[in-house]
C-alpha cells in the first residue's frame, strides 16, 4: 500500500481497543497515514460454558430458513464448532439463507463458506430486523451471537413473525487484571483518538479510567464509534465529541476519523484568522 503523506492523522495517537488479530485491515490502513497506532483490548472472548444449544442448532442446520450473524465474531464461533464438531455446512442453494449485520461480517462470512443474501443498510441488528421484516415472517431464524449480546434484535424478529432459535455461540469477557494495569500504564500519554467497536469495550474503558478522567478526555480526544449501537453507548456515556463510522469496514472507520480530524483542524484555522 502506497504511503499517504497528507492525512489529518499524520502524527496522532489512536487507540484501537480491540486485539491485532481482529485488527489487520485497520492497522494497515492506520499505519499508512502515519498514525501512531495502541492497541488496547478492552473485551476478550471465549467459548460459551454450554455448548448443548449450538451442537443443536447445528445438528439442524438445515431445518432453519435463515441465519442471521450479527459479528464476525459470530461467524468464527460457529465456523469453529462446526470444524470441532467435523459437520458438514455444506448447505443447499437456498437454504438457509443467511443474512449480515454489515461489510465487514459479510466478508467473514462469505469467508466461513456461507452465501450470503443480505448485508443489511442500516448497519445494526435492529437495522436489519428492520429491512428483512416481510422477508423473516413465518420463517426459521438461527440468531448465534454473544451471551451479552442487546435484546433487542430477538425481540425484533419476533414481531416480524419470525420464529427465532438464540443460541449463546461465545462469550464477551472485561479485560484480565493484567490487561487492566496494561491499559492504565498505556493511557498515562494522550491519545488523540480512541476506537470503540462494541458496547462492553465503552462501558470496559469507562470502568478502567473512573469518572473523573473519562470526562476530563472528553476536550482533547475525539471518540470514534463503530456502529449505532456503539455510539448509542458512547452518547449515553456523554460524549458528544464522537465521529461515527458509516459501516464496519477499516475504510470507513479511517474515513470517519480523518474526516471529523480534518473538520476540527479547518474550524480551528478559521478561528486563528479571524482573531
Amino acid at each position: 500500500m502506497a504511503e499517504i503523506v497528507s492525512s489529518p492523522l499524520a502524527g496522532k495517537t489512536v487507540v484501537v481497543t480491540r486485539a491485532a488479530a481482529q485488527s489487520g485491515k485497520l492497522l494497515e490502513e492506520l499505519t499508512a497515514r502515519q498514525a501512531k497506532v495502541k492497541l488496547l483490548p478492552l473485551v476478550s472472548f471465549a467459548p460459551p460454558e454450554d455448548f448443548a444449544a449450538v451442537d443443536a442448532a447445528l445438528t439442524r442446520i438445515d431445518s432453519f430458513d435463515w441465519i442471521v450473524f450479527t459479528s464476525a465474531n459470530a461467524v468464527q464461533a460457529v465456523e469453529r464448532r462446526r470444524q470441532q464438531l467435523a459437520r458438514d455446512l455444506a448447505l443447499p442453494p437456498a437454504q438457509p439463507r443467511t443474512a449480515a449485520v454489515g461489510p465487514a461480517t459479510a466478508e467473514e462470512a462469505e469467508h466461513a463458506g456461507f452465501s450470503v443474501d443480505y448485508v443489511a443498510t442500516n448497519h445494526s441488528g435492529a437495522g436489519l430486523a428492520a429491512e428483512l421484516k416481510e422477508e423473516l415472517a413465518g420463517q426459521n431464524v438461527l440468531l448465534p451471537r454473544s451471551d451479552r449480546a442487546n435484546l433487542d434484535l430477538p425481540a425484533a424478529l419476533r414481531r416480524s413473525g419470525a420464529v427465532v432459535t438464540e443460541v449463546v455461540a461465545y462469550r464477551t469477557l472485561p479485560p484480565s487484571e493484567a490487561d487492566r494495569d496494561s491499559v492504565k500504564e498505556s493511557l498515562k500519554e494522550r491519545a488523540d483518538a480512541i476506537l470503540f467497536f462494541s458496547p462492553s469495550a465503552v462501558h470496559n474503558f469507562m470502568e478502567l479510567l473512573g469518572r473523573e478522567r473519562w470526562e476530563a478526555m472528553q476536550g482533547r480526544t475525539v471518540m470514534v464509534a463503530i456502529g449505532p449501537t456503539t455510539a448509542r453507548a458512547l452518547s449515553a456515556a456523554g460524549v458528544q465529541r464522537i465521529a461515527r463510522a458509516a459501516d464496519t469496514t477499516a475504510q470507513s472507520v479511517v474515513e470517519a476519523l480523518e474526516g471529523h480530524l480534518a473538520r476540527t483542524r479547518r474550524r480551528s484555522t478559521a478561528g486563528v484568522e479571524q482573531g
